[in-house]
C-alpha cells in the first residue's frame, strides 16, 4: 500500500488533481490495497464531518481516500453541532477526527473540539478556512491541517497508531 500510495504522490507533485481524479485514485487504493500489506498493523479508525459546510463534497474525498488507504470511516454527517461531534469522539474513540470548515468565523467551533478530544484522537483539518486564512489553523489550535487530498494521503503515509488506539 505504501508503494502505491508514494507513486501516486509522485504522479501527483506540483499539481493537484480534479475531485473526480482523487475519486479514482481512492478506488484505485481499494481495489490494489486489497493485495497489498497494509500501512498499519491494525486500520485506523476515523470519523468525519463538518460543522458549516452543508455539501461535504471534500468530506467525500477525504472519506473516500482513506477507505482506500485502509482507514475505517465513519461520516457524522454535515453541518454538524460542535459538542456533537465531540460527544461522539468521546464515546467511539476514534484514531482520527476528519473535519471540514468552510467558514472564517467559526474559530470558537474549531476550538471547542480540539480543547474537548480524547488524547487519542487527532484531528485533521481542511477546507477553506484553512486554505484562504494562513493563520486559522494557529489560532485555533489545529494539530494537522490538510490542504488537499494529497496532502491527506501523505499525512496517512507519515501516521503512527497510538498504543491506547
Amino acid at each position: 500500500m505504501r508503494a502505491i500510495i508514494e507513486a501516486l504522490l509522485a504522479d501527483w507533485h506540483g499539481q493537484s488533481p480534479t475531485r473526480q481524479g482523487y475519486l479514482d485514485a481512492a478506488d484505485q487504493l481499494a481495489a490494489q490495497g486489497r493485495r497489498e500489506p497494509a500501512l498499519w498493523p491494525r486500520p485506523p479508525r476515523m470519523l468525519t464531518a463538518t460543522i458549516d459546510d452543508g455539501w461535504g463534497e471534500g468530506l467525500t474525498v477525504i472519506q473516500a481516500l482513506a477507505c482506500g488507504a485502509g482507514v475505517l470511516v465513519e461520516n457524522l454527517g454535515v453541518l454538524q453541532p460542535p459538542e456533537t461531534i465531540v460527544r461522539a469522539c468521546r464515546r467511539e474513540r476514534p484514531d482520527l477526527l476528519g473535519l471540514t470548515v468552510l467558514q472564517f468565523d467559526s474559530d470558537d467551533a474549531v476550538r471547542h473540539i480540539v480543547a474537548r478530544l480524547p488524547p487519542q484522537t487527532t484531528l485533521v483539518a481542511g477546507g477553506a478556512a484553512y486554505r484562504y486564512d494562513p493563520d486559522f489553523a494557529k489560532r485555533t489550535r489545529t494539530p494537522v491541517v490538510a490542504r488537499n487530498g494529497a496532502a491527506f494521503l501523505q499525512f496517512l503515509l507519515n501516521y503512527h497508531l497510538t498504543e491506547a488506539g
